[in-house]
């Protein structure tokens, strides 16, 4: 028995419009397709995956999982001599789907993360939502997912969560404080995903978010923050005691600073990936969080790094690497709030103020396009001013005697 997943095998989507993607189960030269629900153009669909899309590695990830259930299926019926055709197995697919749906709609959420192809970070931000819907006890049937219940949800997020505070904050009695909106955004986030999901399976007629477009904030989306150049040189200087948590720490956050990689990249870092152009290390990677491809190169400081791990990277929770950060911050006198993400703040910024085009740090960084990558030059000044002195003059006067001159003449 094979499996292919395939666009529209009778060729009727005509061009520039989205057609299905289906899968395709061959056994002894006969074939079924099952339609997966998904919808794409053909420029979105190549060797077998969609592509192209923000959201191509979460419908791949269904896709797949959808595949090994239809070829289970498909197997079983085999098996026990039975008729096979296309209704027959979307029968037993839906029969499947019914009785985990008897077990509400917080089961079904968890059912259905195996075959999102999420990486464990995010496996963990779904599992930690899905935790917060039983708490919340609200939710938890599919005729309770409704548009009041997710404005519920999001007044309850609101009211009930509070920032972590660490054993130093405490100790000094600090109260622990409401998360922002950002970090309420982010349940929304993977609760939206899941009821897209939902509606893309067949589980509802109609997202509630549908209806609630624009009504969650999440917060400043161009705040950006960074290390300005003294504070990264600062933590480039440090040289904790080797084989130490804070060493490792260290080194991550550097490596993030030189490469710009995110933290899902650097723990899934393969140096056998890169190629030694004209004494360059370099590799064109695919990003875990949404297989979007982006341009890497190891710098002499990158090379050090990986010399002292076997040319590979430490491997570290994200929880206890961004503890050790804070440590790493209070130790190099940095009063900004360290955490993994901020290494790759700080390249983006970096990279611009010392005038790399915009279109090559977005392909840097593996961004889907390039608006993700404007909010990092909205927060230099300076080079704002700079682009002012170039058709300006050098200051103000100089700028002022210039005007004076027009208008005389």
């Amino acid at each position: 028995m094979t499996t292919n997943i395939i666009f529209d095998h009778r060729g009727r989507t005509k061009a520039g419009k989205e057609g299905p993607v289906e899968i395709r189960v061959t056994h002894n030269r006969q074939s079924w397709y099952v339609n997966t629900g998904v919808r794409v153009t053909k420029a979105e669909f190549k060797d077998g995956e969609v592509c192209r899309r923000d959201d191509a590695k979460e419908l791949n990830g269904m896709i797949r999982g959808m595949a090994a259930r239809v070829v289970e299926i498909v197997g079983r019926m085999i098996a026990n001599g039975e008729a096979v055709d296309g209704p027959a197995i979307r029968r037993r697919m839906m029969a499947a789907d019914e009785a985990v749906d008897a077990d509400g709609f917080i089961a079904w959420c968890d059912a259905q993360l195996d075959g999102m192809g999420l990486a464990d970070g995010s496996v963990k931000h779904y599992r930690t939502l899905l935790s917060r819907l039983e708490q919340w006890g609200r939710m938890s049937a599919w005729d309770q997912v409704t548009v009041e219940n997710v404005l519920a949800f999001d007044c309850w997020l609101h009211a009930t969560l509070k920032k972590p505070l660490s054993d130093a904050e405490r100790k000094a009695g600090k109260v622990a404080q409401p998360v922002t909106d950002a970090g309420v955004y982010n349940y929304h986030k993977c609760l939206k995903a899941l009821l897209n999901r939902a509606v893309l399976l067949g589980r509802l007629t109609v997202s509630p978010y549908e209806r609630l477009k624009g009504k969650f904030s999440r917060g400043d989306a161009d705040t950006v923050e960074f290390l300005t150049e003294e504070e990264m040189r600062r933590v480039v200087a440090l040289h904790p005691i080797e084989g130490t948590p804070m060493a490792a720490a260290r080194d991550l956050f550097v490596f993030q600073m030189e490469t710009g990689l995110s933290y899902a990249d650097t723990q899934a870092f393969d140096f056998s990936q890169y190629q030694n152009v004209d004494g360059r290390w370099v590799n064109i990677g695919h990003r875990v969080k949404n297989g979007c491809p982006y341009v890497s190169r190891l710098s002499d400081e990158c090379l050090d790094i990986l010399g002292r791990y076997g040319m590979k990277l430490p491997r570290m929770d994200n929880a206890d690497y961004n503890k050790w950060l804070k440590a790493l911050a209070v130790a190099v006198g940095i009063k900004k709030r360290l955490h993994s993400h901020m290494a790759r703040h700080s390249f983006a910024t970096y990279m611009l103020a010392k005038g790399a085009r915009i279109e090559n740090v977005s392909k840097m960084l593996g961004h889907t396009n390039i608006t993700q990558t404007q909010r990092y030059a909205k927060v230099l000044p300076e080079s704002v001013l700079a682009d002012y002195d170039k058709v300006m003059g050098g200051g103000h006067r100089g700028a002022d005697d210039h005007r004076r001159a027009e208008r005389k003449a």
